[in-house]
């Protein structure tokens, strides 16, 4: 090899950019909620709060979907009022959301390149949903603190299903950090107390 020649480098998964997500919040609903073990159900409801805080102030595109919500309740009520005021919430039967009426026209891939997906459960909803918007030519992002399934074991084959498949496997932090991405950020402050 010459000096000139040129050192193929990997490509590395993009940051989350602020302008580009879209926050996509799949059904944290009551009786799923219920059935989650209580590490699980409280540490996806305050990531989720998190990334729904953040991208409130930051002007980020809040979407929700409720799976069947007769049967299994509407969105967490510690969740859903900011949904609602700052975002639209679709129900569904489908398992990935891209079966949700409506909700594909509001997924807009030329100004919002980028989808951080939380929500549950992540082997079936979460990972059905991201690899649909993979293949449609989205950057996604999997929340993996925001995500659980009842069974632990099916939530590591998820997220190890979805780092195979291309997908982004990330951490709340790294995404609220990457949305600000300077530590002068007007909203700096609000959103490092949301970590905490």
């Amino acid at each position: 090899m010459s000096d000139t020649d040129e050192i193929p480098r990997p490509t590395l998964p993009a940051l989350c950019r602020q302008h580009d997500s879209q926050l996509l919040v799949i059904d944290i609903q009551d009786r799923l909620l219920g059935a989650m073990a209580q590490a699980d159900r409280l540490r996806v409801l305050k990531a989720s709060s998190a990334l729904i805080s953040a991208a409130r102030l930051l002007g980020v595109p809040l979407l929700a979907t409720e799976q069947y919500p007769r049967g299994l309740g509407a969105t967490d009520s510690s969740l859903r009022s900011d949904l609602v005021s700052h975002g639209r919430v679709f129900e569904k039967t489908s398992f990935s959301c891209c079966g949700a009426p409506g909700l594909g026209g509001q997924l807009d891939r030329e100004t919002h390149s980028q989808v951080v997906i939380a929500g549950i459960e992540a082997h079936v909803c979460v990972l059905q949903t991201a690899l649909d918007l993979h293949v449609r030519g989205f950057e996604v992002f999997v929340v993996e603190d925001a995500t659980c399934s009842r069974n632990p074991a099916h939530h590591a084959n998820a997220m190890q299903r979805l780092r195979q498949a291309g997908v982004t496997v990330t951490n709340m932090e790294s995404v609220l950090f990457e949305w600000m991405r300077d530590a002068s950020h007007p909203h700096f402050k609000v959103i490092s107390q949301l970590v905490k």
